[in-house]
């Protein structure tokens, strides 16, 4: 009996944009951001109607053209007095650009980096300028030197409560978008900022990751609590994507803010490294043969541009001199030491089909000692995957009900 072809049509979803996982999962990421006017999806779809699969050049061209036409709309509206229109085309342009960036390591070479960056900062900050949010561009003391940030306040009110946003490892501001509009709705503070290995840390400053990450949200709550427009607010903490780890790790040092999110939780940051090697590699890794370790590794770079490409995307904040080294730092991205310091009330989402950290959401919160709550998110949902791409109004909507509870007691 022949089957009906169109009995389910619809696949997209289950099937995927893409084969090749990475920009699948990027296209899905950019289309939840339609949410929160960060995207289009008219945008999206028509941009990525035409890139073949797996040709990269393609990917990060059309995406450059198409924050570059959004940018064009904007300046186009801005001149007129639009400034509705013109922040919501600034902010499209940010993401859109932004997405270029994530694929330069794809490209041949990555001389691009740093100006596609800038591209990205600028369509960000004339969405800053532009939009009817009350926002002061801050610098937070650190080390020595400054994190740059952006505190958006309530425009006619005064917030009693302030939630901070921590990005992932190659996150952009653009990307937090959502989260702090959300935030601001129901009438939070939220501060963002780039930190070490972050952003403009990273690509102008040179400042890498460090997995002690108390010595960085502990200077961002001095900087809040010395602010009288914001001292007295209940303090509150978003971490995405690597900022699973980075948050909790932080609050078991850090006993000043009130709740927190890990959206996703994360125990053990270098899983998602090391699963991916051959036994061999890890029995080296695990004698400490770094020599023998690192030949092996340089060999198999050469037999894999793809693998060299990802490897030094993904290392390069943590600016190890060698393989070796590299998995060696990684390996201090591990809470395990230290999650029974923390007692701030938790909130852990847990995506079916979690790509990088599968089953640590859920280890994460039986380890924890004090008040969470993990929060299952499901495919029939239209919620898996990892930091729920699709579902992220579904995802606000937990957090904040979840937060406003805890931070109303």
């Amino acid at each position: 009996m022949m089957r009906n072809p169109f009995l389910h049509p619809n696949r997209v979803f289950s099937s995927g944009f893409y084969r090749d996982a990475d920009p699948d999962f990027e296209v899905r990421t950019t289309l939840g951001r339609v949410a929160s006017g960060a995207a289009d999806i008219g945008e999206v779809l028509s941009t990525i109607a035409e890139i073949d699969e797996g040709d990269s050049q393609a990917w990060f061209d059309r995406w450059m053209a198409l924050g570059e036409r959004v940018q064009t709309i904007a300046e186009e509206s801005a001149a007129r007095g639009h400034l509705v229109s013109a922040a919501g085309s600034y902010l499209r342009a940010s993401t859109y650009f932004g997405v270029a960036l994530g694929s330069i390591d794809r490209l041949d070479s990555d001389e691009l980096l740093v100006p596609t960056f800038r591209r990205h900062r600028e369509a960000w900050d004339r969405f800053v300028d532009a939009t009817s949010a009350k926002t002061e561009r801050v610098e937070i003391p650190y080390e020595g030197i400054t994190m740059p940030g952006y505190l958006f306040k309530l425009t006619g009110t005064d917030a009693e409560r302030c939630l901070i946003l921590v990005n992932g490892s190659d996150g952009t501001l653009s990307g937090l978008w959502g989260c702090a509009k959300a935030a601001l709705e129901r009438g939070y503070a939220v501060l963002m900022f780039d930190g070490p290995g972050q952003q403009s840390l990273l690509f102008e400053k040179d400042v890498p990751f460090r997995f002690d990450s108390e010595a960085v949200i502990t200077p961002v709550v001095d900087f809040l609590l010395e602010r009288p427009d914001v001292g007295s607010n209940r303090l509150a903490i978003y971490g995405v994507s690597q900022a699973g780890y980075w948050v909790p790790r932080a609050l078991a040092f850090e006993h000043r803010i009130a709740a927190a999110v890990a959206d996703p939780g994360v125990v053990e940051v270098s899983t998602s490294w090391i699963e991916h090697l051959p036994s061999g590699l890890r029995k080296l890794l695990a004698e400490g043969n770094e020599r023998r370790f690192d030949l092996e590794m340089s060999l198999g770079m050469k037999l894999s541009r793809e693998t060299s490409r990802m490897w030094n995307f993904r290392a390069r904040p943590y600016r190890q001199d060698g393989y070796f080294k590299t998995i060696q730092e990684v390996l201090k991205y591990n809470l395990t030491d230290v999650v029974g310091r923390i007692r701030t009330p938790m909130f852990i989402t847990d995506p079916e089909d979690e790509q990088f950290w599968p089953g640590q959401a859920k280890q994460l919160a039986d380890m924890l000692p004090g008040e969470k709550m993990l929060s299952t998110f499901t495919a029939a949902e239209g919620a898996n995957f990892h930091c729920q791409p699709l579902a992220r109004t579904l995802t606000e909507q937990r957090m904040f009900d979840w937060l406003d509870d805890v931070l109303t007691r």
